[in-house]
């Protein structure tokens, strides 16, 4: 009998998830198949008692689920309870427990074009889940300063104070982090502005952008979003969110399975899936 995987999110057609877990599951032989499973916010708790109750190995949780989900856990690891939110639910002997991957596997992707955080001038932009889970990730990094930029500035002072690590960090609005933005060397666009349908929105205006920086976009639908494009054609390195997306899940298979799965093939799996090389 199959093992059961799945995702909790709403909406939840767009996830590459289901694709890139169950190729994981034929290459390495693991019987076990990866499902979608789109639940309203009200049906959230109905859906956690049934996954436990047939015994599903585990599953990934998304918007607008992983801060929701948290009171119908059983246990929560250190990380994401400071984060308050949960991306993965790990069924062991019947106990479910949360952690938090997205910090992690965007830094690990960040790494790859970015090998050193320490001493780095960073502005993060938005306040939500994922700019959460990366402030809080990049703030045991070490960078000489961390600031947050949101529409609700309120919002993005409430996150810097509840960061358990001490950081030098200023909550700024959109204008001034777009006024100011040749001081970072990193800036990490982690909002849903840009993603399709909605391709031609940014966030800030670019127009002060550091030619030598790294911008980075965890949005992955467009691979390029009109932001990153802008930043490009200024001479920017860029990244998109593929690599935190492969990463992230790649964290969440090996808390399942005990596999360090092959990172590669599970880029170039969703890239075709998405049309991009």
């Amino acid at each position: 009998m199959k093992k059961l995987f799945g995702v909790l999110g709403n909406p939840i057609g767009h996830s590459m998830s289901p694709v890139m877990h169950n190729d994981l599951f034929s290459l390495y032989d693991i019987n076990a198949i990866y499902l979608p499973f789109q639940v309203k916010e009200e049906d959230l708790s109905d859906a956690v008692i049934g996954l436990r109750a047939i015994g599903a190995g585990g599953f990934n949780v998304t918007v607008p689920h992983k801060s929701k989900i948290i009171p119908f856990l059983d246990e929560v690891d250190e990380l994401a309870a400071s984060i308050g939110a949960v991306n993965t639910v790990v069924n062991r002997d019947g106990k479910l427990i949360g952690f938090n991957t997205d910090g992690l596997g965007f830094l690990k992707g960040l790494n790859e074009i970015v090998p050193k955080i320490e001493g780095k001038r960073i502005l993060v932009i938005g306040a939500g889940g994922a700019a959460r889970a990366i402030f809080f990730t990049l703030a045991k990094e070490s960078p000489i300063q961390m600031d947050i930029a949101n529409r609700t500035v309120e919002k993005a002072a409430r996150l810097i104070e509840e960061c358990p690590y001490s950081i030098s960090s200023k909550a700024l609005t959109i204008e001034e982090a777009g006024s100011n933005l040749g001081h970072y060397d990193l800036v990490i666009q982690t909002t849903m502005i840009g993603m399709a349908p909605k391709i031609t929105e940014q966030p800030l205006s670019l127009k002060n952008l550091n030619p030598h920086s790294v911008i980075c976009d965890i949005i992955y639908n467009p691979l390029e979003t009109s932001l990153l494009r802008e930043a490009r054609e200024r001479g920017a390195k860029v990244q998109n969110g593929i690599d935190m997306f492969v990463y992230q899940g790649a964290l969440a298979f090996e808390k399942w399975t005990g596999i360090s799965p092959d990172i590669q093939r599970m880029k170039e799996n969703v890239l075709g899936q998405l049309g991009g090389k």
